[in-house]
């Protein structure tokens, strides 16, 4: 089953370099259907090589769900310590970068001689851990790519893109990206931050019209209306507290 998946999977190489993204998909697609589901790294580096299909072909939800797939998978294989602050300083940049074509090449299936030796995940080579690290950092590029691109835009989405792109930035993961991928981790880090904040108003602002529209619709029989209460945010929790004035009735 190893032997075939591999095969496939050397198939489905072939069709992505050629730029036959759909026939590589569903090669792809195969390849993991022949892998036993107990091989976590290996059908994390197949869910890995399908998110950039789905992203050349510009299809981003299915590009996040691979990648959730695939990073669940290397969890699975190895866990990933506790969260860290970013240290890595973001730069302000006047424009996104050019599409890197490096962040969406496949990665290759690497076979082991053992096969029992790669089921004993307690005592997991170093190389192993390697291999592990360098597919999760491409997978999480592609993730925070794919949210940053879906439409339409989410407050959702880009704050998951820009917690990608942070944890890209801490020296474990930044220090061993290529200059072009970590200029794309700055750029994240410069620009979504607004994009973020400007999704939660709108989503918040559409969100309070729903709920006025709503409430009119439920004290209008009472004589009463929306306009009567006002909401006051607390500065310091952001928080909101309401106070109701009779004199504004209206």
């Amino acid at each position: 089953m190893k032997q075939t998946s591999s095969s496939l999977k050397t198939a489905a190489n072939a069709q992505f370099a050629a730029s036959d993204y759909t026939s590589a998909l569903s090669t792809y697609d195969r390849a993991v259907a022949a892998l036993p589901s107990y091989l976590d790294y290996e059908l994390a580096v197949l869910q890995s090589n399908i998110a950039a299909c789905h992203i050349r072909m510009g299809q981003w939800k299915e590009a996040v769900e691979s990648c959730e797939r695939a990073l669940e998978g290397l969890e699975r294989e190895l866990p990933m310590p506790n969260k860290v602050k970013s240290t890595a300083r973001s730069e302000d940049e006047p424009a996104a970068p050019k599409e890197d074509a490096k962040e969406d090449e496949v990665v290759e299936l690497q076979d082991d001689e053992d096969e029992v030796a790669a089921l004993q995940k307690l005592n997991i080579s170093d190389s192993r851990k390697a291999d592990v690290q360098r597919i999760r950092t491409k997978t999480l590029l592609r993730r925070a790519r794919a949210k940053s691109s879906i439409e339409p835009v989410t407050w959702s989405n880009l704050s998951g893109a820009l917690e990608d792109y942070t944890l890209l930035s801490t020296p474990e993961y930044f220090s061993k990206l290529p200059p072009s991928d970590q200029k794309t981790v700055r750029v994240g880090m410069a620009t979504l931050p607004a994009k973020v904040s400007e999704a939660k108003e709108k989503e918040v602002g559409e969100m309070m019209g729903k709920l006025k529209e709503l409430g009119n619709g439920i004290l209008k029989p009472f004589g009463l209306s929306t306009d009567m209460f006002k909401m006051v945010q607390d500065p310091k929790t952001g928080g909101y507290s309401m106070s109701f004035g009779q004199g504004e009735k209206k």
